[in-house]
This record gives structure tokens, C-alpha cells and sequence, in this order.
């Protein structure tokens, strides 16, 4: 095996911040060849777009990376050799060991699941503090450049209250947050500006308690994967995936009765 992307020390130096919740900033987690290698073959295939509005909208469009509780790392015959290389250094004992000194717990025995996200123009995510199941999450960024004002910034929350900020994250490449679930652990992604260019691109790397359930891809579960372009899912495929929902639901309804 070749070299890790990732830089584990960058965990062994970032402070644990404990109000309003536990959380870090990581910097310069990727060796700087491999940043670069990363940012410029972020994948865009087999991708789920999700546009809900329950308990919280989200609109954003989510690939399977690791399948949860395995370090199988899904399609990779489309990923190119540093994306590979990822997935194996975060699927290592090495890294699973890093976090866990960073937060104070032993995660050996937690089930992983790791997706990607493209936020493209308007995607959003509103403010939740993730469902219990969840240990900690590991949000890792991938854009170039990204300003304050494109939107689409991580969110710490005071509280439910999408404005009561304590600091936003941009999504640089290298930069990365540590989320440890809580009941007070409120945060968010307001929406994308609508003329941003590209997408907002990030990876969440899950912990669960042991015995949960996958909830983002279930087994049984039913959704389509497609291809989407450089600043996400194109209109047109925001209206088919409307469309199979409600056809969804009409199969549902029908076996219902």
C-alpha cells in the first residue's frame, strides 16, 4: 500500500471545543498532493437526490462511499486511485483509533458509514441535532475555493434557531469538522446561493452505536442512483425523483388497501 492521504495528527492537534456541544475543527487533514488529486476528481456518479421537507427539509444529493458496518468501498471502478486510497484510510483501525482519542471515546467496536454529498444551487439542510443512533460524524470538505457568502456553510447552533451561530465552517479542502451527537447538538447547512457555480462538495464519516440500523441507504431500501454534473443534480432529474416518490407512494397506497 502506498502512502495515507490523510494526515492523522491533524486530529491529535485540534482542540475539543465543549460549548454548545462537542465539537472540532480540523485543518490540513490531506497530505497537500492529495488535496489536490481529490478536489479535481470529487466523483459524480450514483448519486440518490433527496429533496424532503419532514422534521427538517433537506435538499442535497448523497453517493454511498462505505456501506455501512463494512469497509467496502461502493462503485469503485468509477472512483479514481486517490479516492480508492481514501476510502481504505478511513475504513483503517488507524484512523478509527485517531478519532476516538479526539473525542474520548473508544470506537472500535461502532459501525461505519461514510456517503458524499453534492450541495448544489439552493441545497440546504436545516437545523437537527442528528438522531441517536449517531456517535459522532466526521464532515469533510472538498472545495477549492468557497466564500462566506456562497451559503452552504456549516452551522454550530446555539439552539433550533438557524441564526443563533456560534461559528460556520466553509467547505475548504483539508478542513474538516467533528460533530458529537448530543441532544443540544444543533447544526446546519443554510441554502447554496442559486448563481454559485459549482457545488458545495463534503463527505460524512458516521459512527453509530452499536446494534443501529442503516438509515441513510437501507438494505430494502428504494431509490435511484444517477449521475449528476459539477454543480450537482440538473433540474430534470429533481423532477424524476419527484416523480418516482410519488409513484412510490401510489404503490404503497394501493397495497395498503
Amino acid at each position: 500500500m502506498g502512502e495515507p492521504l490523510l494526515q492523522l495528527d491533524a486530529l491529535s492537534r485540534a482542540s475539543l471545543e465543549r460549548v454548545p456541544f462537542s465539537y472540532a475543527v480540523v485543518r490540513e487533514l490531506f497530505r497537500p498532493d492529495a488535496a489536490a488529486a481529490l478536489v479535481a476528481d470529487f466523483p459524480t456518479d450514483h448519486y440518490w437526490v433527496v429533496d424532503r421537507r419532514d422534521e427538517k427539509a433537506s435538499r442535497y444529493d448523497v453517493r454511498p462511499f462505505i456501506d455501512f458496518g463494512t469497509s467496502e468501498v461502493r462503485f469503485p471502478e468509477r472512483l479514481s486511485p486517490e479516492w480508492r486510497a481514501l476510502g481504505a484510510d478511513l475504513a483503517s483501525p488507524a484512523y478509527r483509533s485517531a478519532l476516538g482519542n479526539l473525542i474520548g471515546l473508544d470506537l472500535d467496536e461502532h459501525p461505519l458509514e461514510v456517503n458524499l454529498f453534492h450541495y448544489g444551487p439552493r441545497a440546504l439542510l436545516e437545523p437537527h441535532p442528528d438522531i441517536p443512533e449517531k456517535v459522532v460524524t466526521h464532515v469533510l470538505y472538498f472545495n477549492e475555493s468557497w466564500e462566506r457568502g456562497d451559503g452552504g456553510c456549516l452551522r454550530i447552533l446555539r439552539s433550533a434557531d438557524p441564526e443563533d451561530v456560534v461559528t460556520e465552517i466553509l467547505p475548504l479542502i483539508g478542513t474538516s469538522s467533528v460533530i458529537v451527537r448530543s441532544d443540544d447538538s444543533w447544526h446546519a447547512v443554510p441554502a447554496v446561493r442559486p448563481d454559485v457555480d459549482r457545488s458545495r462538495r463534503s463527505m460524512t464519516v458516521t459512527f453509530f452505536r452499536p446494534g443501529s440500523r442503516n438509515s441513510l441507504f437501507p438494505v430494502d431500501g428504494d431509490y435511484r442512483l444517477v449521475d449528476v454534473t459539477s454543480k450537482g443534480s440538473r433540474g430534470v432529474q429533481r423532477l424524476q425523483e419527484l416523480v418516482h416518490r410519488v409513484r412510490r407512494r401510489l404503490r404503497r397506497a394501493v397495497r395498503g388497501r
